[in-house]
């Protein structure tokens, strides 16, 4: 898509009885499709076209806009697109049409972030957590604090223009009153963002174990296709693999790793390596053993490696005799979660799905009635606008003077116009939407 230019615009039109004529874009009625055709400098048609129009304010960026629709296909695209910069049009930059309904104020910033979330989204619970952010459900809650901050102000300066209505004590303690319900309110969107992580980002789940064990086969289980390689040769899987499974609406970020062993050579230390990171860094840990063998010195290490990690224990290849189990001391000593499956007949599956839903509640996420912090940049504002509210209850329990208040509610106010707009930085601004694909 390309930007609009004040200099005016053509399109070729079929109209009653086969005549042409041209029309000027800025006398044609908003809300219109007009058909016709695309020419150039020469009159030569380039493309049979539908023109729709939009006149502000009522549009997308509050500004008149024109969209064209052609048969599609890169060249003729090009070749449309070639034409209207000859005409003055400039090519649009990331989040160029978003950015300019931000500011012509037909949306806040937090309205606008929501927008690339939604078409990165990856789950229908993300596209409806990002759809209430973009309906302005956040948006609302900032404005109803901002407001609780605004009667505080007025409060203070009325206790200071008119001392004789109120002692300094009765006022404080109101004062305090209201700076805790504020607290109350910014801590429970903060706590929403525990599983607004978990609808945006999914659940990263490292699959670790010992080479065949049994990590490959598990995942394309999972993924009911053949994703990974999978062989009786160990150590076949010598590299992290990724891909996102949904579970309850939620996603599954699956990494298979290389087998963890003793490295035989410089190749497969780095992959052991770079599993026990995975390992580290993820949300869940999936340790899968071979439950037909005896546990060894290298599956103690997996033991040691997820003990007091949110952990789940897959006792594989039930369908052969087992000569481990679920009571095995250490095993349980390393976590509480362990299940029995078959990765190659693809049973226990659902015990698995059953047990990460219990373990992230992910039942209990109900987007009809829970707004959901999901974006870190305004979990991080939230967090330091909690943090001015607790220095300024503390100067209150201090002692210090009434309107020295106001500079922190007026610093807590500042912190959420970053979230809304109204208080944010043109650097902050670009950053955000330089995230954005071309155009939206």
């Amino acid at each position: 898509m390309a930007k609009s230019n004040k200099k005016r615009a053509i399109v070729y039109s079929n109209v009653k009885k086969n005549k042409k004529r041209a029309e000027e874009i800025t006398k044609i009625k908003g809300y219109t499709i007009k058909y016709g055709y695309i020419v150039n400098e020469k009159e030569e048609k380039i493309d049979e076209v539908l023109v729709s129009f939009f006149t502000e304010p009522k549009s997308y960026t509050m500004e008149n806009m024109c969209e064209i629709n052609s048969h599609g296909g890169t060249m003729i695209e090009k070749i449309i697109l070639e034409q209207c910069l000859k005409n003055g049009a400039e090519l649009a930059e990331p989040g160029e049409f978003t950015k300019r309904a931000f500011l012509n104020g037909r949306i806040d910033l937090s309205q606008a972030e929501s927008v690339i979330d939604i078409i990165n989204a990856k789950t229908e619970k993300e596209v409806k957590a990002s759809v209430n952010q973009l309906s302005g459900s956040l948006s609302k809650k900032l404005y109803e604090i901002r407001d609780a901050l605004l009667d505080i102000m007025s409060d203070i300066e009325a206790t200071i223009d008119y001392p004789e209505y109120d002692t300094p004590e009765v006022q404080e303690n109101e004062i305090r009153k209201m700076l805790t319900k504020v607290e109350s309110k910014l801590k429970n969107l903060e706590k929403s963002f525990d599983n607004g992580k978990i609808i945006k980002d999914g659940i990263k789940t490292a699959i670790i174990g010992k080479p065949n064990a049994g990590k490959s086969s598990l995942l394309n289980a999972i993924l009911k296709e053949d994703r990974a390689i999978v062989t009786d040769i160990a150590g076949t899987t010598r590299d992290t693999i990724e891909e996102y499974v949904t579970i309850n609406g939620i996603a599954l970020k699956l990494i298979d790793t290389a087998g963890i062993r003793e490295a035989k050579d410089s190749v497969e230390k780095i992959g052991v390596q770079k599993s026990i990171e995975e390992a580290n860094d993820a949300d869940l840990i999936i340790a899968i053993f071979d439950s037909s063998k005896e546990l060894d010195d290298e599956d103690y290490e997996i033991l040691k490696l997820i003990k007091n990690k949110k952990s789940i224990i897959l006792l594989n290849k039930n369908d052969l005799k087992n000569v481990i189990d679920e009571n095995n001391e250490k095993i349980k000593n390393a976590s509480e979660n362990i299940l029995k499956v078959s990765a190659l007949n693809k049973t226990g599956l659902e015990e698995l799905y059953n047990k990460i839903t219990e373990m992230f509640n992910l039942n209990e996420i109900n987007l009809d009635n829970e707004l959901l912090i999901t974006n870190v940049r305004h979990k991080n504002i939230i967090e330091k606008a909690i943090q001015n509210v607790k220095m300024a209850n503390e100067a209150l329990l201090n002692g210090m003077p009434i309107d020295i208040i106001t500079i922190y509610i007026k610093q807590i106010l500042d912190d959420l116009g970053e979230i809304t707009g109204d208080c944010v930085t043109e650097d902050i601004i670009n950053e955000i939407f330089s995230k954005f694909c071309l155009g939206k």
